[in-house]
């Protein structure tokens, strides 16, 4: 279109418009939708299939600096893992074992298909507390694994990784986006608080009274520790002194680190090792202590671990399992994709990179899924890891290789000195871990000032994790999160707005508007003022009659009737009706109408005007639905009534073509007969370039530049204009400004 006008226009220099072309939006169509969202292209295919080995874009470009930072990175983590796994392995209710088989497998597996290389998997505090509530749960439907609770593990972490990979694979790990930070910061904090509390009685060594109940609620076993405080034995001597050696270890660390900043890396190590060298130190103590007393230790310690993989094997996996755990599969899966993606999404804005959340789910997915022909139990990532190994110059996610064979490396040669590690010193290992998950006061106070709703949210969350259980605290947390959504859809609110002549200016000094450089326009702002500009600014309200009205949200089923019904209600009482009795006999009165019962001119206020024009602002506005726009029909059946008149509706910023379709398909947007009164234009223009062209050759090349005439070199220059939106839509609109001018010139205003 551009080119033929063009060649009929040929030969001239001068920049003058053409005339204007005209421009029909095609309308959505469904195949259009369906062919560009859903029917794969094999591009799309192929780039499909390519980011499930995101690996394979890294790993041919894999050089000796990378190596040497994923070598001392990856030796931490598993010199970090070892004891932390063992640990969480006993948390979870299962022998310590298991924990070093999830470390293995979890760092073995999971760097084929991550997306983030910083991020550590394997066994984590809160979900191997979950676990073991999930094991104690099972077992008494499922006596037979009493004494081998690891097949239940194994069970469940097949299929957590089957639904986590299908999450991933079918893309719709979106849905970790609809929980909050509040109710994770929730659920994280009970959860380490139900961790601590249950660890303490292992690290003073009252854990053995009888009738004293570890698993139960957070506040019992706070309640119940001291009454039986007096059952405590030389396990808290261990345990204590660990406890206070971890934080000294931490505390005197930091201090190093600011005094001598020149030895920042060195004490950064010693900082991160400081949990296996405790636990190296108190093994020697223990094995100097009990040497002598194998069969009866002084105080609490793991014994035999099993040299090597002695579980390996193809995971059971049944009808009597699943039934079993199913209804602790919901919060198992919140917890393990939930901790996951905060975790990789938290470093991945640290190190500046972005991560694909539907690919770390697929990875996590694998690794759960192998992870019990190890003998492994579920597993995620770990925060506390995941920190040291950023710090410690991870360059690749194959520094989990390193990690790997460091922990094949103790599980093969380390059973000996296993024998003796103190389970006190493990507690003390744990109890020193989830501190750091406990949400800082900082953090709470944020919350408070941000949205105090969202604030009583996450004490909800907290209080439930401790009064009853953790995952009744996610529950909790997530549901009133929701409660909260959906509320704020239902209820959100419009805005009558009105116009305000504004100019920039450099000094607040007055500037004379119809100065040529004063830069004038118009801004439409809340006529209550409830954006936050100056109180002692009064925008002018809309011709009388006239009514703009903004939606702040998505105008879609769950709001549509608290938006129409305040606008609705907000006109009648700026106007009056066109027609005092529009029922006629008093029989046809609907039974709603308050009355008074013969309406006559005195009921109603004669300087009021009758209602004219409506303009809705739907740059707000995404989508729309059935329900909403049904309901915006009838709100304009009911004003029609109202005002003895067709009211013309017009709409400001419609962005979404589905959005547009369906305001057409409802009768808004164009009427027959009725045609654009007023265009929003731009000159652009239509350049011919004169090189390469041979004499009498047919074939001719046009563009469409809105560069000036001179920057373009030897072309033949005209302009045309060209209007911005569709002009068989007289209702649509490109801004404000364009609609007000279009009601005025429509009723006659000016």
């Amino acid at each position: 279109m551009v080119a033929e006008l063009f060649k009929r226009n040929r030969g001239t220099r001068d920049v003058e418009p053409l005339g204007p072309v005209e421009y029909i939006e095609p309308v959505a169509s469904t195949s259009e939708w369906l062919k560009e969202h859903v029917v794969p292209t094999r591009s799309g295919t192929v780039s499909y299939v390519k980011s499930l080995f995101p690996f394979l874009t890294w790993i041919y470009r894999y050089n000796w600096v990378w190596f040497v930072g994923d070598l001392i990175a990856g030796v931490t983590v598993g010199i970090v893992v070892i004891p932390q796994g063992m640990a969480y392995a006993k948390l979870a209710s299962l022998p310590p074992e298991f924990g070093l088989y999830s470390s293995f497998v979890g760092v073995a597996i999971y760097w084929l298909s991550a997306t983030s290389h910083v991020i550590s998997a394997g066994p984590v505090a809160v979900f191997s507390s979950l676990l073991s509530v999930i094991i104690e749960h099972a077992l008494p439907q499922l006596p037979e694994y009493a004494d081998t609770p690891w097949i239940i593990a194994g069970c469940l972490s097949v299929v957590l990784g089957c639904i986590v990979m299908a999450i991933g694979l079918f893309r719709i790990g979106f849905i970790v986006d609809f929980i909050p930070l509040p109710a994770i910061a929730a659920f994280m904090t009970g959860s380490a608080l139900n961790i601590a509390m249950g660890q303490i009685p292992t690290l003073m060594g009252n854990n053995t009274a009888d009738g004293y109940n570890t698993r139960a609620a957070t506040y019992l076993v706070f309640g119940n520790f001291f009454k039986y405080i007096k059952h405590c034995d030389l396990n808290a001597a261990i345990g204590l002194t660990a406890l206070f050696m971890l934080y000294a270890v931490r505390w005197g660390c930091g201090y190093a680190s600011r005094r001598w900043p020149q030895h920042k890396k060195t004490f950064f190590f010693i900082n991160t090792l400081r949990s296996g060298f405790v636990i190296l130190l108190y093994t020697l103590i223990s094995f100097l202590v009990n040497r002598n007393h194998r069969d009866d230790p002084k105080f609490s310690i793991l014994k035999t671990i099993p040299r090597g993989f002695q579980h390996m094997g193809v995971p059971v996996v049944n009808s009597r399992i699943l039934s079993a755990v199913a209804a602790k599969l919901p919060s198992a899966i919140i917890v393990l994709v939930i901790e996951h993606i905060s975790i990789a999404k938290s470093f991945a804005r640290l190190s500046n990179y972005t991560i694909d959340p539907n690919q770390e789910l697929i990875a996590i997915g694998l690794t759960n899924i192998f992870g019990p022909f190890f003998g492994g139990y579920p597993a995620t990532g770990s925060f506390s890891r995941t920190a040291i190994k950023a710090k410690a110059g991870v360059r690749t996610p194959l520094a989990g290789v390193v990690t790997a064979i460091i922990v094949v490396i103790a599980i093969y040669a380390l059973p000996p000195v296993f024998y003796y590690i103190s389970n006190a010193a493990l507690a003390a290992v744990i109890i020193h871990a989830v501190g750091d998950l406990i949400s800082s006061p900082k953090s709470i106070k944020m919350f408070w000032k941000v949205s105090p709703c969202e604030f009583v949210i996450f004490w909800i969350g907290v209080l439930v994790s401790v009064f009853a259980s953790i995952d009744n605290g996610i529950y909790a947390s997530v549901a009133a999160s929701a409660a909260l959504l959906l509320f704020r859809i239902a209820k959100a609110h419009g805005r009558f707005v009105g116009v305000v002549k504004v100019y920039n200016t450099p000094t607040l000094r007055p500037v004379d508007a119809n100065e040529p450089d004063s830069d004038t326009r118009n801004v439409f702002v809340p006529l209550d003022r409830s954006n936050g500009i100056n109180p002692a600014v009064q925008p002018r309200e809309p011709h009388a009659g006239v009514f703009i009205y903004r939606l702040n949200e998505g105008y879609l089923y769950p709001n549509a009737v608290h938006f129409t019904d305040h606008m609705v209600r907000e006109i009648k009482v700026k106007t009056r009706p066109a027609v005092i009795n529009p029922y006629g006999s008093l029989g046809e009165r609907p039974w709603n109408d308050p009355g008074p019962r013969h309406k006559s001119e005195s009921d109603i206020d004669p300087t009021l005007p009758v209602l004219r024009a409506i303009i809705l602002d739907f740059s707000g506005v995404s989508n729309v639905d059935v329900t909403s726009l049904q309901n915006l029909i009838d709100v304009r059946k009911q004003l029609d009534r109202y005002a003895d008149a067709h009211i013309a509706w017009h709409f400001v910023g419609v962005k979404s073509p589905w959005a547009r379709r369906g305001l057409l398909a409802s009768g808004f947007g164009s009427e027959n007969g009725v045609v654009k009164s007023l265009f929003t234009v731009t000159n652009v223009g239509v350049s011919q370039e004169k090189d390469d062209v041979k004499p009498g050759s047919r074939d001719e090349e046009f563009s469409v530049d809105t560069q000036p005439e001179d920057k373009l070199g030897m072309t033949s220059m005209d302009t045309m204009v060209l209007p911005l939106l569709s002009i068989d839509c007289p209702y649509f609109h490109i801004d404000m400004d364009e609609a007000v001018r279009s009601v005025e010139l429509e009723l006659g205003l000016k």
